[in-house]
């Protein structure tokens, strides 16, 4: 039973729509490119080499990222930390959220004709800027969208269904740690010219989804794989 203080599926559902509604905006916006030329200009982004950027905003918190989904998959079979007040099914549904979310960004971003906006013409690169939706060819690498460096945050976002209904305060503060890691890392790359902040919210969203998606479909009665 999902607790009295947990946000009733209705409200997660208007909530959502309410952020598709803002992302859909923002895409029709100028905002992405004006974002990009706060960080950089016509001769690339200063920071592209940052080293707290590279070494440990992007190559360091990654590791970390996947070390946490192995402590997650782990934690199944042999929970620890907050994980002991989930039973296996709970358990088993965050390490399942988790991957299954990583792997729809990074299936979108394979299959993306969006480059980066350091291979755009107007920060120094061959391609000329093509709007996301429109999924056509920008004449650069592609493969940038949406962000997968912060869906190494955002993917943990399942853990605030796996919790709410035994404990919403720590289903808030997981949600809260998800959320504000995933804009980081992509507040991150977008300083270095790696992403748009359109990159950062749709692969937000798109974990979103998958967690909700996952949470409504997922079977009852999975004590017995313990």
């Amino acid at each position: 039973m999902v607790s009295r203080f947990a946000a009733p599926p209705w409200r997660l559902s208007i909530l959502t729509i309410l952020a598709l509604l803002s992302l859909l905006a923002w895409d029709q916006s100028t905002l992405d490119l004006l974002l990009a030329r706060w960080a950089g200009g016509s001769e690339g982004f200063a920071l592209r080499e940052n080293w707290l950027l590279t070494l440990v905003m992007h190559d360091g918190l990654r590791r970390l990222s996947w070390l946490l989904v192995v402590g997650l998959c782990a934690g199944v079979w042999w929970p620890f930390g907050p994980l002991l007040r989930l039973d296996f099914s709970a358990r088993l549904k965050l390490a399942v959220t988790t991957l299954a979310a990583a792997l729809a960004v990074s299936l979108v971003k394979g299959i993306s004709p969006t480059s980066c906006p350091w291979d755009l013409a107007g920060f120094g690169g061959a391609a000329h800027y093509v709007p996301h939706w429109r999924f056509i060819a920008d004449g650069g690498p592609g493969h940038c969208f949406p962000a997968g460096h912060a869906s190494s945050g955002f993917a943990f976002v399942g853990g605030y269904f796996s919790f709410r209904a035994v404990d919403p305060r720590t289903a808030r503060l997981w949600l809260g740690a998800a959320l504000a890691s995933g804009f980081l890392l992509g507040l991150g790359q977008q300083l270095r010219g790696a992403h748009f902040m359109s990159h950062t919210l749709w692969s937000g969203l798109i974990c979103w989804l998958v967690a909700m998606w996952i949470d409504h479909i997922w079977p009852g009665g999975l004590e017995e794989l313990a």
